[in-house]
């Protein structure tokens, strides 16, 4: 059964920053591209940041310099360091793995809310 389990999101003033958390499960997590999207009310889901499984990592414009994306392979998780938040990056955060085993698969976290006041 796979499992990919969001956390740290939450409430933060503009300026401030947050650390998300995906721990994996019941994937092969190291051979997985791991990413971070992001939907805010009314707009399309959006890649925030991705790292595959060689450690390379693809930012949207928009986070460029703000955002850390990171894994860890041994504790199957990834994480997204968020600093200097802006009110525009407020939106449900979700993680996201995809992996080929015999065939390509693809598979999604619940997702975890992050609002940034201004």
């Amino acid at each position: 059964q796979v499992q990919l389990v969001e956390s740290g999101g939450g409430l933060v003033q503009a300026g401030g920053s947050l650390r998300l958390s995906c721990a994996a499960s019941g994937i092969i997590f190291n051979i997985a591209a791991m990413g971070w999207y992001r939907q805010a009310p009314g707009k399309q889901r959006e890649l925030v940041a991705s790292v595959t499984s060689g450690g390379s990592t693809n930012y949207a414009d928009s986070v460029k310099g703000r955002f850390t994306i990171s894994r860890d392979n041994p504790k199957n998780t990834v994480y997204l360091q968020m600093n200097s938040l802006k009110p525009e990056d407020t939106a449900v955060y979700y993680c996201n793995a995809h992996w080929k085993w015999f065939y390509d698969r693809e598979n999604w976290g619940q997702g975890t809310q992050v609002t940034v006041s201004s």
